[in-house]
């Protein structure tokens, strides 16, 4: 190497001296040939040292190893080699120029690093510190340098700058190798392309047509200056794939640019007619040519596009009048080829299903059972003059959509017209559904009627015998079994009215928070000791308009299907909150927009399947084993909450649990009017024996043979008719008068309304009770005077006949 190649000669001879002179003198004076071959050996040993290790330099002229040397020359750069503590211990011809150029001949033949090299300039000296310190770390690294014009560092000239970069590599031993290149014509080439740039950059943005580019992930990467004034955007908000592709261009538009069949290795032009959204508001008109590239495998590359304004796009050509169409068409419409290649879709038609791709199948939308109905369709309208009809399922999420295939006149494709019925489908579902609960629900009512006129005088007759037994008498306990299970079979009507929503209900306003709070023991023991109640109520809930004692059966319902559904134990939640008018309320199809205060309970349970969960408001409808329930607990809670004015809807996932929301119109507390406070009820009087006559109008004849029996053995002078008509006969043909009138409310011929109707237009004043299986709402809205009865509602015990003829007769 430069500067160390003779030395390990001169300790070599070292060492050969000191051996021989050991040897010849050895029998005649041993201490002083020992000493002096010691000293010698010492020479030898410290010369290869230091040459091994870089202590002793000598002129480079004078050392070279030839290939070495050769190679090192042969880097083109100038490079110079230091040693673990930073001295140069050698240096390629290149480097060695430009060292005595910079160090004059007072510095010739003296091998610097780099540091000592540039030490005069500072952007240098940093560049080299941080190179060191790289070096040290064992990291290559490089760091460019410009040297001004008429600089004194080497390397640069008095007429240019250059460009000059420095690099580090260090190896395994400590050594590190530092170059130094020349990248002055590089930099220049960088320039000249970036001017070059910047004139193509600048020669778009003057052109008279938008452009606009792409990355592959949808977002915009370069818009020109003509379509941002066009479309009133800051150029500083679209560049740079800040702006999704949709924000330009608009939804429909973007999803037709996207959804082009991929070619590998090559690409396709389309041509669209498109609206573009302007940021002040309103569309431009316009065509775009849009080009997609794609690499060998397939895969999408950032696309470009050209944009004309409807004024300065080209005439359309044959062919082209349904691109232009197509744009401002409500409906989807496509161009399909004989063999079922989608040419050419709108933005609607796309929007059917996410497997749609121009250029592709158009069967690739279509569900797979399907397809074949498709593809005889299509040959059938290439066939025939008169278009195809049919409705298909698109997409993985299915979409009704009725499409029309007509024949292109002179051409071998066909069009396709399409048209989304999947919300026509479910509206077509739920009026179905909807038909179906009414006609269940009249039946149910019709039903709980009947069985009301059943149960009545069960009930009653089980009084009348009650009241004439000790509990000591053997046949007591037989006829309490009749009439606590005619009670049971009371509550099943209620539930089938609460269902059909023609139960008597008797809404107050009420803080559901409290409400609830104190339902937390019955809750509890509902619940059992497997199942944790876990409660979170909302501050300022607002209040509801509620039938407490409705609306706990809701919640008792609710919690013991949830209990039902944890055999292994789990968690029952139960939270408050507001809902405030205009706010998204996602999972709640009809819900109309308005204050809410919403009551959720969710469990942990097994979760409903989806093939269950839309039949679960359905009466007699259970999942339960048989005799394990009605199927009438689920439907009874939708009753309730509808005929509250409230909404209720079902979340559930299987193997996650499930979640009910009730949604309750919510007034706030400033609106609320403190309710009057409530009348002391006078003493029940054990006495209800009583005196005057009485008109029973029913035309259940086991129903009229309780209440005449009942009133007759309390003192009453009882007469019955079996309908409308017959009670007005005996009205007539009665001198005497009647102080009270009990009738029925549904009766064949004339029913009770009408019968108070004709008695009224009489002139007769006589008190009337009307007896029903339906809630008194239910027909007290088609009178004309809703105060001028009273209310009895079946199926009554004996006790509360006598209670309420008492009240009303006084």
């Amino acid at each position: 190497m430069r500067g160390r190649s003779k030395l390990p000669l001169v300790a070599l001879a070292s060492l050969v001296a000191a051996a021989t002179l050991v040897y010849v003198v050895r029998g005649s004076v041993p201490l002083a040939a020992m000493v002096l071959g010691f000293a010698l050996s010492l020479v030898g040993l410290f010369a290869l040292l230091a040459w091994q290790f870089g202590l002793l330099n000598v002129s480079s002229a004078e050392a070279r190893l030839p290939l070495l040397d050769a190679v090192a020359d042969a880097i083109g750069d100038a490079a110079v080699v230091t040693d673990a503590r930073g001295l140069a211990v050698y240096a390629n011809t290149a480097y060695l120029t430009l060292a005595a150029t910079a160090n004059g001949s007072a510095r010739a033949g003296r091998l610097v690093g780099m540091d000592v090299l540039y030490s005069g300039y500072p952007d240098f000296a940093e560049a080299v510190y941080q190179l060191a310190q790289s070096a040290k770390d064992r990291k290559a690294q490089h760091r460019d340098v410009r040297v001004a014009a008429s600089s004194s560092v080497p390397g640069a000239h008095e007429s240019e700058a250059k460009w000059l970069r420095v690099s580090v590599s260090p190896s395994n031993g400590g050594h590190v190798l530092w170059r130094l290149t020349d990248i002055t014509a590089d930099r220049a080439s960088q320039e000249s392309a970036f001017s070059r740039l910047q004139f193509i950059i600048t020669y778009l943005d003057h052109a008279p047509a938008g452009f606009f580019s792409t990355l592959p992930e949808g977002n915009v990467d370069y818009v020109n200056a003509t379509l941002a004034e066009w479309l009133g955007l800051d150029l500083a908000d679209v560049q740079g794939a800040r702006l999704p592709l949709s924000d330009l261009v608009g939804e429909e538009t973007a999803r037709g640019l996207k959804a082009i069949a991929p070619v590998a290795g090559g690409s396709r032009v389309d041509r669209f007619a498109v609206k573009l959204p302007l940021k002040s508001g309103g569309v431009m008109p316009a065509t775009i040519f849009h080009r997609s590239d794609f690499d060998a495998e397939g895969k999408a590359l950032p696309f470009r596009s050209m944009v004309l304004r409807a004024d300065a796009a080209l005439p359309a050509a044959s062919g082209q009048l349904l691109p232009d169409l197509a744009a401002v068409a409500p409906v989807g419409l496509a161009r399909v080829s004989a063999d079922g290649t989608l040419q050419f879709a709108n933005g609607v038609f796309l929007g059917l299903a996410d497997q749609l791709r121009l250029h592709g199948p158009l069967s690739a939308g279509v569900a797979v059972a399907q397809r074949d109905n498709l593809v005889k369709a299509l040959a059938r309208a290439l066939e025939m003059d008169e278009p195809q009809k049919l409705e298909l399922d698109f997409g993985s999420t299915p979409r009704a959509v009725a499409l029309t295939l007509a024949r292109v006149p002179g051409l071998d494709d066909v069009v396709a017209f399409a048209v989304d019925r999947s919300e026509k489908r479910t509206l077509e579902v739920q009026l179905a559904q909807s038909q179906k609960m009414q006609a269940v629900g009249e039946l149910a009512s019709g039903i709980a009627h009947d069985f009301n006129n059943v149960l009545t005088p069960i009930i009653g007759f089980a009084d009348l015998l009650l009241a004439k037994m000790r509990p000591t008498d053997a046949a007591f306990g037989d006829i309490m079994n009749i009439k606590q299970n005619a009670n049971r079979a009371a509550q099943l009507v209620r539930q089938l009215l609460a269902f059909s929503r023609k139960q008597t209900m008797q809404p107050k306003l009420h803080l559901l928070n409290e409400a609830i709070s104190e339902m937390g023991n019955l809750l509890g023991r509902a619940l059992g000791e497997k199942v944790t109640l876990e409660t979170n109520y909302a501050r300022d809930t607002g209040h509801a308009l509620v039938d407490i004692n409705q609306f706990e059966q809701v919640l008792l319902n609710l919690a013991v299907n949830a209990r039902d559904a944890m055999p292994k134990g789990g968690k029952l939640s139960v939270k408050t909150y507001n809902v405030d008018k205009g706010t998204e309320v996602p999972n709640s199809p009809g819900l109309v927009d308005g204050n809410y205060v919403v009551c959720e309970i969710s469990d942990t349970g097994s979760g409903i399947p989806k093939e269950v969960i839309d039949r679960i408001w359905e009466p007699f409808f259970t999942t339960k084993d048989v005799g394990k329930g009605t199927g009438l607990g689920l439907s009874m809670v939708y009753g309730i909450v509808k005929q509250t004015g409230g909404f209720i809807f079902c979340d559930s996932e299987v193997g996650k649990g499930t979640t009910f929301r009730i949604y309750l119109q919510r007034l706030e507390p400033e609106a609320v009017v403190a309710p009057a406070e409530p009348v002391k009820a006078e003493p029940v009087r054990a006495d209800f024996t009583g005196r005057g006559r009485i008109l029973v109008v029913e035309d259940e004849d086991s129903v009229r043979a309780f209440a005449v029996r009942a009133l007759t053995s309390r003192g009453y002078t009882v007469l019955e008719a079996d309908s409308g008509e017959s009670a007005l006969t005996v009205i007539e043909d009665d001198t005497d008068g009647f102080e009270l009138i009990l009738s029925d409310v549904v009766m064949p011929e004339m029913d009770g309304p009408s019968l108070l109707a004709e008695i009224r237009k009489r002139g007769i004043k006589t008190k009337l009770i009307f007896m029903s299986g339906y809630a008194e709402e239910a027909f007290e809205r088609n009178l004309e005077n809703p105060d001028d009865f009273a209310f009895l509602q079946k199926p009554f015990s004996l006790k509360q006949l006598i209670e309420k003829v008492k009240e009303v007769m006084g």
